[in-house]
């Protein structure tokens, strides 16, 4: 049965869906089998991962029970588009709705070795059914003031859905992305990160750059069109493996790491 992961944050621009995208990449090219679950109703990892716009079914369709998981994979990728939005106001009016994901998810679960939910810029019940269908949950902030706030209000949904639907979740940590450790204001940031969470952030700092926004453009990722910028995630990779007790994996991405990142 795959380790599920849903990747959070509490407003857009975080580097959330990158961070999917390139987690699993990293994964596969280890030889895991990755199935990515688009949660956003943007559909941007269904983008990056080039799935066409007009994929049927989607990720909406499963959660409104007219299509089951198995058949809306397109490439080890479940695809979202607007229509995920309208799903969410029908979700709403259903008794156990939050479990909706995680009963859908079952079946499919047995095929892949690990899944991650990208979850939408908001902390509604499309997050909460994700984190109630993950085993771990990751939370994505910028290097900003205002980042420590946002990452408290996530924990308080991953804390609610722990204490009223899922007391087996756990919180793996919080990912500092868009990092520009050039400047006062992100060394700032980090230090109130590391002070507020100590070992909970994750080691290494993800930079900021344009190249992730161009590799997203293309639809390939960022290891492929830039190898430099792919060492922060493959760093992070090698953590999350740490963290997630799959410590032989990790030792293969620091074999890949050493392998396709420039010296």
């Amino acid at each position: 049965m795959a380790i599920t992961i849903a990747v959070l944050s509490q407003k857009g621009g975080t580097g959330k869906t990158t961070a999917v995208r390139t987690l699993a990449d990293v994964f596969g090219r280890i030889g895991l089998e990755v199935l990515s679950v688009d949660l956003d109703p943007q559909g941007n990892l269904s983008d990056y991962f080039d799935i066409p716009a007009d994929a049927d079914p989607t990720i909406a369709d499963v959660l409104g029970g007219q299509a089951k998981a198995v058949d809306a994979i397109y490439n080890d990728v479940l695809p979202a588009n607007l229509g995920l939005a309208e799903s969410e106001l029908i979700l709403s009016g259903k008794m156990g709705r939050e479990m909706t994901l995680r009963r859908a998810l079952r079946e499919v679960k047995r095929r892949y070795d690990l899944v991650l939910v990208d979850c939408p810029p908001a902390l509604g019940l499309l997050t909460v059914n994700a984190v109630v269908a993950a085993d771990y949950a990751l939370l994505s902030t910028e290097a900003q003031y205002f980042s420590l706030q946002g990452v408290e209000q996530a924990l308080e949904v991953i804390e609610l859905a722990k204490d009223n639907l899922h007391p087996d979740l756990e919180w793996l940590g919080v990912v500092m992305n868009i990092a520009d450790m050039r400047t006062i204001h992100s060394r700032e940031a980090l230090a109130q990160l590391k002070d507020r969470f100590g070992g909970k952030l994750f080691g290494t700092p993800v930079r900021a750059s344009i190249r992730y926004a161009e590799s997203a453009e293309r639809g390939v990722s960022i290891i492929d069109y830039r190898p430099e910028l792919g060492d922060d995630y493959f760093a992070l990779a090698e953590e999350v493996l740490e963290r997630i007790g799959m410590s032989e994996e990790r030792g293969r991405v620091a074999e890949l790491r050493a392998e396709l990142v420039p010296a």
